[in-house]
């Protein structure tokens, strides 16, 4: 669905395209990180600064670079493909449970067609490639190690070594661009799920699910976990870093790793917050109907504004 489009997709698809999809998404993964990690390795290698005590941090010691290049920067791009078939069957359940009503049908193909269109555009891609490049030349200490003698200059002056170079060009770039895609896929996702639910739906108040039939889209949120977990290995290899070199404590950094918490949570709840009004209408509706007895149906349509 709103994974398999846009410009960078049909690059990397057609690089690959003499694979099954889920081995071209596990031959981007690998690609990915030996672009990102391996040639940090290698120049820090080349420099003395990937082990020893040349600096205070090498490279092999830098846990937020490794774990971010080497476990997160994989999993954003596997997780591509179970998602993408996790969010193409919630789609296909609108029709096949019959929410979506025949004469309803066109509409939904609309709003998805719509939601298509905008994921395959160059210009969104474009602006996530600027920001994904924009920290690269607006910060000028490493947004990893913030202090201290480490591999990211040379023997602790402030001349970037060619490890910080491609660290600072490629390496975060890539990493940043291949994470904003996906905040890009939730903001594609939430407006379908806003937009479908706006239309005359063929919706159940006494459904088991408790959601009135549309309890099957916490799925496509379950299926997220994955990038969650990616990021949350990202945050905890930067705690392991503040805790090892610049003398924090958990309890110093508690309030970062709360913060991260409720903002996974609400990122993970907002696409399905869209849905509440219509849920929120649905059960007064219900209240009324059954409360008077008016209602002999177990199910209704709801009734909404389908602009």
């Amino acid at each position: 669905m709103v994974t398999r489009g846009g410009p960078f997709y049909r690059i990397v698809t057609r690089i690959f395209r003499d694979a099954p999809e889920r081995e071209r998404v596990e031959h981007r993964a690998i690609v990915a990180t030996a672009i990102a990690w391996l040639p940090l390795l290698v120049l820090c290698i080349a420099q003395g600064l990937a082990f020893g005590h040349t600096v205070r941090i090498p490279f092999l010691r830098d846990f937020a670079a490794n774990v971010r290049f080497l476990v997160a920067l994989p999993i954003f791009i596997l997780a591509e493909y179970k998602i993408d078939r996790r969010w193409h069957k919630l789609v296909l359940e609108f029709l096949r449970s019959g929410l979506v009503h025949e004469n309803q049908v066109q509409i939904f193909d609309s709003v998805l067609e719509k939601i298509l269109r905008l994921r395959d555009r160059f210009t969104p891609e474009l602006i996530l490639v600027v920001l994904a490049y924009l920290p690269s030349f607006l910060l000028h200490q490493s947004e990893l190690l913030l202090g201290g003698s480490n591999w990211h200059f040379l023997n602790g002056t402030a001349t970037l070594s060619l490890a910080g170079w491609w660290f600072k060009i490629i390496s975060m770039p890539l990493y940043r661009f291949i994470m904003l895609r996906w905040v890009w896929r939730l903001i594609l996702w939430t407006p379908f799920l806003w937009r479908v639910s706006r239309i005359n739906l063929h919706l159940v108040p006494t459904h088991t699910d408790r959601a009135a039939g549309l309890g099957f889209l916490s799925e496509g949120q379950i299926a997220f976990s994955p990038i969650v977990f990616a990021a949350s290995t990202v945050i905890a290899g930067q705690v392991g870093n503040a805790i090892a070199y610049e003398s924090e404590t958990l309890m110093s950094l508690k309030f970062i790793m709360i913060g991260f918490g409720v903002l996974a949570v609400t990122i993970l709840l907002l696409p399905l917050l869209v849905v509440t009004p219509t849920l929120i209408k649905v059960k007064r509706q219900a209240i009324l109907e059954y409360g008077t007895g008016r209602s002999t149906r177990p199910s209704f349509r709801c009734k909404m504004d389908s602009r």
